[in-house]
């Protein structure tokens, strides 16, 4: 079979190297591989390069929001937490009261952000 570098193919497909590095780091593309490593990408992984281009295009989506796609096929636990959250609706905890429930949940994330500050401090610290 026929393959191109990563420099050949990134000339022929429009994408940088440094695109399909990253394109294959977040699973959307796996090229062959020579015994020394180096990538070889062949007609099928042009083509793919090309269609996922307009998918991008047609629908105004970023490479990210493929990948994310594609984990939610793979992980089924993912998949779940997402539909549940979308599926979900807001409850007022009993405790308080429907007048004070924005400033409930206001506070709530003045902590969940401060906790959150406070802990990537102590991680940049050590």
């Amino acid at each position: 079979m026929e393959a191109l570098t990563i420099h050949e193919a990134a000339e022929t497909s429009g994408w940088t190297p440094r695109m399909l590095r990253y394109i294959e780091r977040i699973g959307l593309i796996e090229p062959a591989r020579t015994e020394s490593g180096y990538r070889q990408y062949g007609a099928g992984e042009l083509q793919r390069l090309r269609t996922l281009r307009e998918l991008l295009a047609e629908h105004d989506i970023g490479l990210g929001d493929v990948a994310f796609a594609l984990r939610m096929r793979r992980e089924e636990a993912l998949s779940g937490a997402v539909d549940s959250w979308l599926e979900a609706e807001p409850q007022r905890p009993e405790a308080v009261s429907a007048d004070q429930w924005l400033r409930w949940e206001q506070e709530k994330h003045a902590r969940i952000i401060a906790a959150l500050t406070t802990n990537e401090m102590m991680e940049t610290a050590a």
